[in-house]
C-alpha cells in the first residue's frame, strides 16, 4: 500500500546559485577518472597498465577481497596515468577518450533472471553503483537483501531536479526508469521501496507490484534514502538492505531493456561561486577541470591546486556533491561516482570584524545567534539579498557542547548525541544498541552544520562504521 509520510525534523539551507533548467552536452570531455576512494571498503587491484588501450566497459580495477566487484572504463581510449598516494595506494586511474566510441553490450534476454542480471551488472561495472546498508559499502552480489530502497528526489542544498536530469539522459525516461525499478525487483525477495515527492505522484504507475511507493514531504533530509529507510522499515542488526541512486537506475533500465551499458549522468553545476549555474550531460567520471571551464569567476582560481596539500587558499572551493556531505576536490579530480552535483562556494579564509558581536543580518543562523535567525527573511527577497555563505567555520574545534539541537534536525528514532559519544570512545556494543547500523555519515550532515563545537561528526561516524565492519568480518 502506498503511504504518505511527513518528516518534521530537519532544516532547509537557503543557499543561492541553483542550476538553471538548461542542459549543456559535455560528453566530448576528453579526460575521465576512476577514483577507488569513492567506494568504501574496496581494496583496489589494478588490471591495466599506463599506456594500455581500453574499450568502454573494460575492467580497470577489481576488489582484492571480491573479484566479482569491478570498476570499469566509461569510455574507449588510453590509460593516461595511474595516480598513487601514500604507500603507493591507487588514488585514480585516468583515461583519455580517443577514437571511435562504442558501448558495452550483452543480450537482454540473458538478464531476465537474477543470476543473469547480476552477472551482466558485475561484468560491465554497474554493480559498483549498488550500495549496502549498513556500512555504505558496495553490495555483495552473493548476498540477498531484505529490501531495496530508492529515493527519486533530493532535498540537499541546491540538489538537482532529478526529474529534469533524468529527462536529459534518455528519450523516453519513464520507460527506462520503469525497467530499472523492475530489474531491482529481481534482486530481492522483499520489496523495492521507492520514495517520491508530491509532484512525482505519476511515477506510481511505472513499476510492477514488487515496488511500493511512499510519498515524502518535509525539510531536508526528507530526500535522503537513510531517512526514508528509518521511516519505512528501520534496519536491525544482522539485516542488509541495498540502495541505488536514481540516475544509476536509469542506466540499469537501459541495460535491462536494450543490453547496452552507457554510464552517463546529468550533473548540476551550482553554488554561489558558479558563474553560470546549469546542468551538464556528461559521462561518468568526467574531469572536473574540463567540466568547470568558464564556471569559476574568482581571480584566485589558479590557487586551487594547493588544495591537494590541504592548505588554506583564497578563491573558490570545488565540492563534488552537496555542501553538507560532498568531498572537497580540485580541478585535477573527477566527478564522484555517486554524485549528481558539483557545488562551487567561496573559500572562507577571512576574519569578520568583531565576529559574533555583529548583528549578522546576512548570515544564516539556526541557533538564533544572529538577528537573521530571529527576523525571518521572505523567500521572495532572498535572491535579491542573499545571506553570505562561504566555507568559514567562524572558530576552531572546541569541546563538545550538547544543547539538544541535534535532536531538532535528526529525524531518526535514535539518540544522535548518545550515539556520537559512543562512536568517539569506540564502544561497539553501545553503538549497536544505539542504532549505528541504521546510519551513514550523510545522515549526520545537518548535525555537523549546526554544531557550535565544529566537530567533524561525519568523519567520526565513518570511522565508527569502519570499526564495526572490520569487527564483523
Amino acid at each position: 500500500m502506498d503511504k504518505k509520510i511527513k518528516i518534521h525534523k530537519g532544516l532547509d539551507i537557503p543557499l543561492s546559485g541553483a542550476a538553471e533548467l538548461h542542459c549543456t552536452d559535455l560528453r566530448c570531455i576528453r579526460t575521465y577518472g576512476i577514483q577507488p576512494h569513492d567506494f568504501v571498503g574496496l581494496t583496489p587491484r589494478l588490471e591495466i597498465h599506463e599506456g594500455d588501450h581500453i574499450e568502454a566497459g573494460q575492467t580497470l580495477i577489481t576488489d582484492k577481497n571480491n573479484a566479482r566487484i569491478r570498476l570499469t572504463s566509461p569510455v574507449c581510449g588510453t590509460v593516461k596515468e595511474i595516480r598513487r598516494g601514500k604507500r603507493r595506494l591507487v588514488e585514480a586511474v585516468v583515461v583519455e577518450q580517443e577514437g571511435k566510441q562504442t558501448v558495452w553490450k550483452c543480450d537482454p534476454a540473458d538478464l531476465r533472471s537474477r543470476n543473469g542480471l547480476i552477472e551482466a551488472m558485475t561484468a560491465c561495472g554497474l554493480w559498483a553503483m549498488m550500495r549496502q546498508r549498513p556500512f555504505g559499502i558496495i553490495a555483495n552480489p552473493d548476498d540477498a537483501p531484505r529490501d531495496i530502497f530508492v529515493s527519486l528526489f533530493d532535498t540537499a542544498p541546491l540538489a538537482p531536479d532529478l526529474g529534469f536530469a533524468d529527462r536529459q539522459l534518455v528519450v523516453d525516461n519513464e520507460q527506462f526508469l520503469a525497467a530499472g525499478l523492475n530489474a531491482l525487483g529481481l534482486l530481492t525477495d522483499g520489496k523495492v521501496h521507492v520514495g517520491i515527492s508530491a509532484r512525482q505522484a505519476s511515477y506510481r504507475s511505472l513499476a510492477d507490484s514488487n515496488a511500493v511507493f511512499h510519498e515524502f514531504s518535509g525539510p531536508h533530509p526528507a530526500g535522503n534514502v537513510g531517512t526514508q529507510i528509518a521511516a519505512i522499515a528501520p534496519l536491525n542488526k544482522g539485516e542488509r538492505v541495498w540502495t541505488m541512486n536514481p540516475q544509476d537506475i536509469v542506466t540499469l533500465g537501459r541495460l535491462f531493456a536494450t543490453g547496452e551499458y552507457q554510464p552517463e549522468r546529468c550533473v548540476a553545476v551550482c553554488g554561489p561561486a558558479a558563474a553560470h549555474p546549469q546542468y551538464c550531460h556528461i559521462k561518468a567520471g568526467a574531469s572536473l577541470g574540463e567540466l568547470l571551464q568558464g564556471q569559476i569567476s574568482s581571480r584566485e582560481y589558479p590557487k586551487l591546486t594547493d588544495c591537494r596539500q590541504q592548505t588554506t587558499v583564497s578563491g573558490t572551493r570545488i565540492i563534488s556533491g552537496n555542501v553538507l556531505s560532498g568531498l572537497t576536490s580540485t580541478t585535477d579530480d573527477f566527478v564522484g561516482a555517486y554524485d549528481s552535483q558539483v557545488t562551487l562556494i567561496e573559500e572562507g579564509d577571512n576574519y569578520d570584524f568583531m565576529g559574533w558581536f555583529m548583528p549578522g543580518l546576512r548570515k544564516h543562523s539556526f541557533s538564533r545567534t544572529f538577528l537573521s535567525g530571529v527576523l525571518a527573511k521572505p523567500a521572495a527577497r532572498f535572491h535579491l539579498h542573499p545571506w553570505r555563505f562561504d566555507t568559514n567555520l567562524h572558530g576552531g574545534e572546541r569541546p563538545l557542547v550538547f544543547s539538544g539541537d541535534f535532536e531538532r534536525v535528526f529525524p531518526f528514532d535514535i539518540y544522535p548525541t548518545q550515539l556520537l559519544k559512543a562512536a568517539i570512545i569506540g564502544d561497539i556494543d553501545l553503538m549497536e544498541q544505539l542504532g549505528i547500523y541504521e546510519v551513514e555519515p550523510e545522515d549526520f550532515a545537518l548535525c555537523e552544520y549546526i554544531d557550535p563545537s565544529k566537530t567533524e561528526i561525519q568523519s567520526i561516524i565513518r570511522s565508527a562504521l569502519e570499526q564495526c565492519r572490520k569487527e564483523s568480518i
